[in-house]
């Protein structure tokens, strides 16, 4: 049965249904219909003192709570002062939907007061971003938001939210769905690639076991002290997965890197295979050997980026974009 109530109300209807008891932000112009709602509202607003705090404060919450962090910021320059959050979140791999306003859809484009292209700004910065013009369509982006931001590799995502949509009165009917058909989440390991990376360890000399975040994020120190049980191999762990392996354990060596231990760095530059768990090969932490052609015959298994940190058809535009680059090119060599 749907309900009529505005778009603002269905904001804050669609958060407290995904669990949301806190968020971060700072009110604008374009969010007060947003804060409006908030006032008769059990979801406790926390105001900070710049966006950039929200962004952060979102984050932190993440981490502590497992839930899924927010926050929200007005259009321009609101918006764009939470782009170093989300960086962060990006690179940490930390769920957080961030909610923005935007000008009216009439006016987009037309550099209005406190404009700017959140929705692009922000690609770079996001697992995925949305842009809300529609009012039906705000309740699907917004439930489709906290499922990408949560699933997967996570990450945030960015709800660019037009002033009209707020204002705007409509029927709220509530979503009983996910179907994104672009964005599948793998919850099994490959046959093929597993039984490959058992070879590998079994054939290594040097093998070492290279623990980050993603342990502590997933919730699997415990498989991951079991995994270094049965292959007594020697293990490290990044700053983010400190903990994901006690440091009193026999198999422990310290924090590899720039900031860590001597012990540590050697075990890596003399590896000759590494199993990554939960790690992004950060450069500050394997310095330049990996990065740069393989010089110590590292033996690469499966790598790559994880699948599940971009969003759907961010790569099929990456790809086009590139294709117009090239095209560009060639008209630009035909006219010389």
């Amino acid at each position: 049965m749907s309900t009529l109530m505005s778009g603002a109300r269905m904001l804050a209807e669609c958060l407290a249904r995904e669990g949301v008891d806190c968020m971060f932000g700072y009110p604008g112009g374009v969010t007060l219909p947003f804060y409006d709602v908030l006032y008769d509202h059990h979801i406790r607003h926390v105001l900070v003192r710049h966006e950039e705090n929200a962004a952060f404060a979102a984050e932190g919450y993440a981490r502590s709570t497992g839930k899924v962090g927010v926050c929200c910021a007005t259009s321009g320059p609101g918006a764009t002062n939470l782009t170093t959050g989300l960086v962060n979140a990006m690179m940490d791999s930390i769920p957080i939907v961030a909610i923005t306003g935007q000008v009216t859809s009439k006016l987009i484009g037309s550099d209005a007061f406190q404009e700017a292209d959140t929705f692009g700004i922000t690609r770079p910065c996001t697992k995925h971003n949305f842009l809300v013009k529609k009012l039906d369509e705000l309740p699907q982006i917004i439930h489709e938001a906290f499922y990408i931001a949560a699933t997967g590799r996570p990450g945030p995502v960015l709800v660019d939210i037009t002033k009209d949509v707020l204002q705007g009165m409509g029927h709220y009917q509530p979503v009983t769905a996910i179907h994104l058909p672009g964005y599948k989440v793998f919850t099994e390991g490959h046959t093929g690639q597993i039984r490959r990376a058992l070879q590998l360890i079994q054939e290594a000399e040097r093998p070492l076991v290279y623990a980050g975040g993603g342990i502590v994020a997933a919730g699997a120190a415990a498989e991951l002290r079991e995994f270094v049980q049965l292959t007594d191999v020697p293990a490290v762990n990044t700053l983010m997965g400190l903990g994901a392996l006690p440091s009193n354990h026999p198999n422990f060596i310290s924090m590899p890197g720039m900031h860590g231990s001597f012990a540590a760095n050697m075990a890596m530059s003399n590896a000759d295979l590494l199993i990554a768990l939960g790690v992004r090969f950060d450069d500050r932490v394997t310095g330049r050997a990996i990065r740069q052609g393989n010089p110590r015959g590292y033996r690469p298994g499966r790598g790559g980026e994880d699948p599940q940190s971009r969003s759907p058809d961010r790569g099929r535009c990456e790809a086009r974009a590139r294709q117009a680059e090239q095209d560009d090119g060639r008209d630009a060599s035909r006219a010389q």
